[in-house]
């Protein structure tokens, strides 16, 4: 096809639908063209500004560019974060490829770019943003949401169109390894927080990606990719509602599945969720894409398929669009299943009118279409040289949002009045934590991801750590800073140094927790599954050391989980838990510690009274709580929700507008006012709880429903007010169906799931209703100061 027959064909036509060029394109094209945009190709940004490199390890085949391009390529699999690479020189590197891409095949398309972006742009000298547990603590849709939009910004100023996050995994087993990356235990604070940071990320043209699709976190004992057993009513009222509230929601434009497999059906191979729920009952219409190496999983690690082809078209039938990270099943081997007869050509096309349509949204196949991206328009492109160092990732403006988001996410467990602390004359800051620039950082934040693997390349953002930022906020203070011990080793060589530090101290602040890594190289994050909550290595046994002393102890935790941490629940002077903060969580912790921020934070997860009573979360039904025929206790030492101020808060006036019936397809308003009965001011959470004293299935003895952040100067009051529909008291009953049912329904004011305050009893009256994928799923809520 010449190159005018190009320009002038149907599928550059911006005139006409998004679904009819795609169209035109589909009947111009050969099976080989086709299935080369249903997959992408690992590689990694030249350093130099030169053309992309095929990534290569022990998953990664070999592939070779010249051979595949001619057909046309469907993504570039994370150019950036493969390798450390500076920004501009990425930028251009990717330019350079996209242009080679575009000129090889017959119809000029260029390739969709993804990267992760799970607490930032995962690329070097990128803002690394607090992971989504800690987004979960911070209980604010409207800051993650601006979060979500600064890093679609930076992700797409650089050329890059697609982000494999958030996730929206429920906790149900915090043994699980990448907890950290959750946003936490409960479904409706997961689908409000990812609905905003995917509604912020897609504003910046990025689209999002939903993951894991559905019921990785349920696994087995908390281990990775281990099978997952859960009855048809915990996936449909606890593991899909995040999914379905950001489906119906967030403008989401793509799905990744899970890789497990759920009731002995590998999701990769499941129509029903994939097509059937996702698509013909929600309406998703954007592209499935595959985890990495997901569709080859089907014949390695779940044994449904004998052969690489038969994996392809059981991923393909089922409804996934794109195999990532690179080609293993969709090219030659799907290929083959088609010409033999054993796969129809419409399932490719299927698949491939999706990409094609999200490329023409994208504006990839416009005419004007340029390989150029946004931040490298106006500079000299043939000057590798002078562009190195042109592009700033880690900006004023993004330092400072990572600030806010650290310091609103850090949670105040508990304090014995010690805290805030009066500059003290000496302090002991002691554990593997404190003077560990990494201690902030999830597993998927560069540093931690890839920089490991280039350990002569400097870190590429600044990373003040908690002893820094001590010496900064207490400058009159005498400082000492021992480590005590190695974070997951069992020498307690150091132990005699780190009590003789305490001994002599005003107050002792330990600083433990987590590293971050993969597969076993950390304590936290993917394949860091743990047996047993408690504190990793020796850790709890330095932090009892350092409480007999008899010395105040407050307690840091930075970590990517919730940990039992032994006597210092009732020991401890005070415990501050921050999950992986971010690169501005050692000022944050700091400025917590002085009380520079009043602690708003509250937990997403709870923290156990006991390493080993596990799974337990506070989505629990009667037996699952402590009782007597039981020797095990699963009670958490701070609850989901939980979090205290330095001011205080009374709760009062409870009333119920209208009559306490309400009819099954009605709504009630219960209003409560919150005063700042304190010297100083802060932010109350309010939260809301529905108890279902009696229903026709066993329910969880309470669940969120609503919540608000409600910031008062001293003295001051705000009416918070939640109007209740009936429908978010539905529940899957026992046909299969979702239903509201008739009878008594407890809303409770909470301050924690264990600790609500203020209650009152509504009845819900008429006949069993049934409700679908369209019923309301949020509480109406209004804050209104008191005058």
């Amino acid at each position: 096809m010449t190159e005018t027959a190009t320009h002038n064909a149907p599928w550059r036509d911006t005139d006409a639908t998004p679904q009819e060029r795609a169209e035109s394109l589909i009947a111009a094209m050969t099976l080989r063209e086709k299935t080369a945009q249903l997959f992408g190709v690992w590689v990694g940004a030249s350093t130099e500004g030169g053309e992309v490199a095929p990534h290569q390890n022990e998953m990664n085949p070999p592939v070779d560019l010249d051979e595949i391009l001619p057909n046309g390529l469907g993504q570039l699999t994370r150019p950036f974060g493969t390798a450390p690479v500076d920004p501009a020189l990425g930028a251009l590197s990717l330019q350079r490829t996209q242009q080679r891409i575009a000129a090889a095949n017959r119809f000029g398309i260029p390739a969709l770019v993804h990267e992760e972006c799970l607490a930032g742009f995962a690329t070097w000298q990128a803002t690394a943003y607090p992971v989504p547990l800690a987004w979960g603590a911070t209980f604010n849709a409207d800051l993650i949401r601006t979060m979500g939009a600064a890093i679609g910004a930076d992700m797409r100023s650089v050329g890059v169109h697609q982000g494999l996050a958030p996730v929206l995994d429920v906790v149900r087993d915090a043994r699980w390894g990448r907890v950290e990356e959750t946003i936490g235990e409960d479904p409706y604070l997961i689908g409000t927080l990812a609905t905003a940071y995917i509604q912020g990320l897609e504003s910046s043209g990025i689209i999002a990606t939903l993951k894991h699709f559905v019921g990785y976190s349920a696994s087995k004992a908390g281990r990775n990719l281990a099978p997952v057993s859960v009855g048809a009513r915990e996936q449909a009222d606890v593991l899909l509602p995040p999914f379905e509230m950001a489906i119906r929601e967030s403008g989401v434009r793509s799905v990744m599945h899970a890789y497990t497999d759920m009731d002995s059906v590998p999701t990769a191979a499941d129509a029903s969720l994939l097509t059937g729920l996702l698509r013909d009952t929600w309406g998703f219409s954007g592209t499935v894409v595959a985890d990495y190496f997901g569709v080859a999983f089907l014949k390695e690690l779940h044994g449904i398929a004998g052969s690489l082809g038969e994996a392809a078209a059981a991923a393909l039938s089922a409804g996934v669009d794109v195999e990532l990270p690179t080609v293993h099943a969709f090219g030659e081997h799907l290929i083959a299943e088609i010409e033999a007869g054993r796969l129809p050509v419409g399932m490719v096309d299927r698949a491939l009118r999706r990409v094609l349509v999200q490329k023409i949204e994208l504006g990839l196949l416009d005419e004007d279409w340029s390989s150029v991206p946004p931040a490298l328009e106006n500079a000299n492109l043939q000057d590798a040289a002078r562009l190195e160092g042109s592009i700033t990732l880690d900006t004023e403006a993004n330092r400072k949002l990572a600030a806010r988001i650290a310091e609103e996410s850090i949670i105040l467990a508990s304090n014995n009045g010690i805290l805030p602390l009066r500059t003290p004359g000496r302090i002991a800051v002691v554990g593997p934590n404190a003077d560990n620039t990494q201690a902030f950082l999830g597993c998927y934040s560069f540093p931690a991801h890839v920089g490991g693997q280039h350990p002569d390349v400097p870190v590429g953002i600044e990373l003040p750590t908690v002893a820094q930022a001590l010496r900064s906020e207490f400058p009159d203070s005498a400082i000492s800073v021992t480590a005590g011990c190695s974070i997951d080793g069992d020498s307690t060589e150091g132990f005699d140094e780190a009590v003789a530090a305490a001994s002599g101290a005003d107050v002792v602040i330990a600083v433990l927790g987590d590293r971050a890594g993969l597969f076993g190289r950390g304590t936290s994050g993917e394949g860091c599954d743990v047996e047993s909550l408690v504190l990793p290595g020796v850790q709890q046994q330095l932090l009892d050391r350092l409480i007999k002393t008899g010395v105040p102890v407050v307690v840091v935790l930075l970590t990517g989980r919730p940990y039992a941490v032994g006597s210092a629940v009732e020991n401890a002077a005070a415990i501050v838990q921050a999950f992986f903060p971010g690169e501005e969580g050692g000022p944050a912790v700091a400025k917590i510690l002085s009380g520079r921020v009043n602690p708003s934070g509250r937990l997403p997860v709870s923290i156990p009274a006991r390493p080993g009573a596990q799974p337990s979360t506070y989505l629990a039904s009667r037996l699952a709580r402590a009782s007597s025929v039981s020797n095990i206790d699963p009670a958490a030492a701070y609850p989901f929700g939980h979090g205290l101020s330095y001011t205080t808060f009374e709760w009062s006036g409870l009333t119920v507008d209208g009559a306490a019936a309400v009819p099954v397809d009605g709504e009630a308003k219960a209003s409560i006012t919150v005063t700042n009965t304190g010297d100083r001011a802060g932010t109350e959470l309010v939260q809301l709880y529905l108890h279902d004293p009696v229903a026709s299935v066993v329910r969880p003895e309470q669940w969120l429903v609503g919540y608000a952040r409600v910031p008062l100067e001293p003295g001051a009051s705000a009416r918070v007010a939640f109007t209740v529909p009936a429908d978010v008291a539905s529940f899957t009953g026992r046909d299969g169906r979702r239903i509201v049912e008739p009878g008594d329904l407890e809303l409770g004011f909470g301050a924690s799931s264990g600790e609500i305050r203020l209650q009152a009893t509504v009845t819900l009256t008429g006949a069993p209703r049934t409700v679908d994928h369209t019923r309301r799923l949020h509480c109406g809520v209004t804050v209104t100061p008191s005058a």
